[in-house]
């Protein structure tokens, strides 16, 4: 059974840093941090990152959050960050998302009875997919959940349905664990992925930093089998019809150019969701929603604000910084 790494002691969250152990025994690094003293509480938050993320990258989200009064809770996923690996490389590796399901549903089940709530989920990008296959199953109930570019179909050159075929190909010709494709760390190559990512130059800048300095927490490109599990599961989720039984209510922030994720998919999804609350981010917002540049990302923590105070009964909100009830380009 693989362990977690090590986690250096000089790691910028380690006073909040602690290990769960999920039922089959997986060690898992788990993050706990209180609102802001002086904040009014409003209840407690797991925040969910996505594939290859670690939960430092998203530390200043996690205190915007707190400083809106949220006791804010994290665990990197199996495989990644903290957690304990399933490649012996940097490779990012899955050999089922049935498994991220079982270890957020066992977490959650914990996390709900440790103190009083409301409860809200809040996942980004592979986590906003798991978050909500976790709901369609139900296997978990929060108060409410926010799926930030939730990976609900992936992006391919080639097409669903060739793009799957190709995965599944390469997948069983060859080490499943191997990466699909070389992750280069040239000068060219960076700006690429920055585009991707965010248009906020500072944030990634820090967190090809992070990367430089802690790399044991760091995974590089998907293996072949995550990259062929990740078009089952999404079309299997995009199929269900179990999502349009989903009592949550969900808010769904997307951006319109993500070039990693199709919001086409995300949107079609969220118009089945009983409770199912859209926002749209124009050309100039790219895949990391809560990491782009300010502007973009204050009316995103605006929008999930609304969203939370109205859906949870919370207090006042700004009916002009609301979640729209249809589609808004942002």
């Amino acid at each position: 059974m693989p362990t977690a790494p090590d986690w250096p002691a000089n790691l910028p969250l380690a006073p909040w840093l602690s290990a769960w152990t999920a039922p089959d025994g997986w060690v898992h690094r788990r993050f706990d941090r209180p609102h802001v003293e002086g904040v009014a509480r409003r209840g407690r938050l797991l925040f969910q990152t996505g594939r290859a993320d670690m939960i430092e990258k998203y530390a200043d989200a996690i205190d915007h959050l707190r400083a809106q009064g949220w006791d804010v809770t994290a665990f990197d996923w199996r495989g990644q960050g903290g957690s304990g690996r399933l490649a012996q490389d940097d490779t990012g590796h899955i050999d089922g998302f049935d498994r991220l399901i079982d270890d957020l549903a066992a977490f959650y089940r914990e996390w709900t009875v440790e103190a009083e709530g409301p409860h809200v989920v809040l996942g980004h990008s592979m986590g906003g997919f798991v978050t909500l296959a976790a709901l369609a199953a139900g296997r978990i109930a929060p108060d409410a959940a926010v799926l930030v570019a939730p990976m609900l179909a992936m992006r391919s050159p080639i097409g669903q349905w060739a793009g799957t075929a190709l995965a599944r190909w390469q997948s069983g010709r060859g080490d499943p664990l191997r990466p699909a494709w070389p992750r280069l760390e040239t000068p060219a190559a960076a700006t690429a992925r920055q585009k991707r990512l965010t248009h906020d130059l500072v944030r990634f800048a820090d967190q090809q930093a992070f990367r430089q300095r802690w790399p044991a927490l760091c995974r590089g490109s998907p293996s072949w089998t995550w990259v062929a599990e990740s078009f089952r599961a999404t079309a299997a989720l995009r199929a269900d019809p179990a999502v349009a039984r989903i009592a949550t209510p969900v808010l769904m922030l997307v951006a319109l150019a993500d070039r990693l994720v199709d919001a086409r998919a995300a949107a079609r999804i969220a118009a089945r969701l009983p409770q199912g609350e859209l926002v749209c981010f124009g050309a100039g917002c790219a895949h990391e929603i809560l990491r782009e540049a300010d502007p973009i990302r204050a009316n995103a923590f605006a929008a999930i604000d609304a969203f939370l105070r109205r859906r949870l009964g919370q207090g006042p909100f700004s009916e002009s910084r609301s979640a729209p009830t249809r589609p808004r380009r942002q």
